[in-house]
């Protein structure tokens, strides 16, 4: 009788077609989720306009997804590691897909906000499980690059509603850009085919042939044997993965760091999402110069989540998310400040990559340091937490521009939270971590673990 773990199987693995299929799928789930949560902001000029709403009024419309968001990130996080991860995830994508269509048919403030918050729970709650799922599948070596390689899709998204956006608002009107979120609804039963069920799921679950065929996919050297007994780790044998898991085995501390991180950086990300285009628009650039800035944004992110990736595969990912951060502070900083317009490009490439290229590389963080069976829940609170700060960056941002303050101080209102995020994510104990604790620093070469050990 042989006793297999599979987080070592996983861990150990080469990179094969198997992966490469978890990826796309996972990836192209991301890149529609950009899109649904991009387009609010590429069309908010045209629906202030529309609905006649003022910029604070703007401001809570565009929570208003936000909020959902938050429950989105908590309770579908959470339910997946109950129900199984393939479900959690279609039931999300079928929540942003409808629900932004239907904000679409809307003319109120009103009815807008509640469409939206019925897709933010779906926007939400897909997060933390493609993360986990990309996490759980991805070989040891290559893990940071995975994650974040996937999460690009997010600034892939947010360039297609800005390329989309130019073109569908000017013939269509901005609802044509909401009702174009409707379409991934239909992949939905490929998803649940072709998507594998979490590993310590199927364990509790007794579903030992399906998992056999998963694991011999994954790791073609391994041979399924009728009398094998799959092993967890006791930190992957959670019941229920109750929260308080979280708190258990010197985490809690950097629980309430990974919060913190969390709070700050969708702050960012959020005010630059929703107010850039108005704050590029009133420096007086035209709204298509303004949606490029959105483009150039989303561009950086793509290069800062895969750079920031590939960095946290060789170095030590805690200390590359504080550099991270610290570029974040003066690059939107000095995006206030007149200067050459290409100049003002690299800013808001270099923003981009710092700030929604950081929260990619951040969720890449959260699920190494909790263990497989908590995973989703970790990584769904971290997100929910952070999703108030997402939630009072527009309203924040929304009033500061209502006040016509100089350029400089907004973007300053959207830089300090990246000096609060550089020091909470110092402060995370990686000793304490999922990854630490199987002998080695995940994700990191020989030298980073050396770092960590210190």
């Amino acid at each position: 009788m042989r006793q297999i773990d599979v987080h070592k199987l996983s861990d150990e693995a080469k990179f094969n077609g198997f992966h490469g299929k978890v990826l796309l799928w996972c990836a192209l789930i991301i890149i529609f989720d950009g899109y649904d949560l991009a387009v609010a902001g590429i069309a908010l000029p045209s629906i202030m306009k529309e609905m006649g709403v003022t910029a604070q009024n703007a401001g809570f419309m565009v929570s208003s997804a936000l909020f959902g968001m938050m429950f989105g990130a908590i309770f579908l996080g959470t339910i997946a590691d109950k129900i199984g991860r393939r479900k959690a995830i279609a039931i999300c994508i079928f929540l942003f897909s409808v629900f932004t269509a239907a904000a679409g048919f809307t003319h109120d403030p009103y009815t807008f906000s509640a469409m939206r918050f019925m897709a933010g729970l779906g926007i939400g709650g897909v997060m933390p499980n493609v993360v986990a799922q990309m996490t759980e599948y991805s070989p040891k070596k290559i893990r940071a690059t995975m994650v974040t390689l996937m999460f690009s899709g997010y600034a892939v998204g947010g360039m297609l509603a800005a390329l989309l956006g130019k073109g569908l608002i000017e013939a269509y009107g901005w609802s044509s850009v909401f009702l174009a979120a409707g379409l991934p609804v239909i992949l939905i039963p490929f998803i649940l085919k072709s998507l594998p069920e979490s590993m310590p799921f199927l364990i509790k679950e007794n579903r030992l042939d399906e998992l056999k065929k998963i694991v011999s996919q994954m790791s073609p050297g391994y041979r399924p044997d009728a009398n094998d007994r799959f092993a967890l780790s006791s930190a992957d044998k959670a019941e229920g993965a109750p929260i308080s898991k979280l708190f258990q085995d010197g985490r809690g501390f950097s629980t309430v760091m990974f919060w913190i991180t969390f709070f700050m950086c969708l702050f960012m990300v959020y005010a630059l999402s929703s107010w850039l285009t108005k704050l590029m628009a009133s420096a007086g650039y035209s709204l298509g110069s303004a949606l490029t800035f959105v483009l150039v944004l989303n561009f950086g992110a793509m290069i800062g989540a895969v750079g920031g990736g590939w960095l946290a595969d060789r170095f030590h990912i805690k200390y590359v998310l504080v550099g991270m951060y610290a570029l974040a502070a003066v690059s939107i900083t000095l995006l206030g400040y007149k200067v050459p317009t290409e100049v003002l490009f690299l800013l808001v490439g270099l923003a981009g990559a710092s700030t929604i290229g950081t929260q990619i590389v951040t969720y890449a963080y959260a699920g190494q340091f909790y263990p497989m069976a908590v995973r989703s829940t970790g990584i769904g609170w971290a997100s929910g937490v952070g999703r108030s700060g997402a939630i009072l960056a527009p309203i924040v941002i929304g009033t500061l521009v209502g006040m016509s303050l100089p350029l400089e101080q907004n973007f300053m209102a959207i830089a300090i939270p990246a000096v609060i995020a550089m020091f909470a994510a110092s402060m995370i104990n990686h000793k304490r971590s999922a990854s630490a604790s199987h002998d080695s620093v995940s994700l990191a070469t020989p030298s980073a673990s050396a770092m960590a050990s210190k």
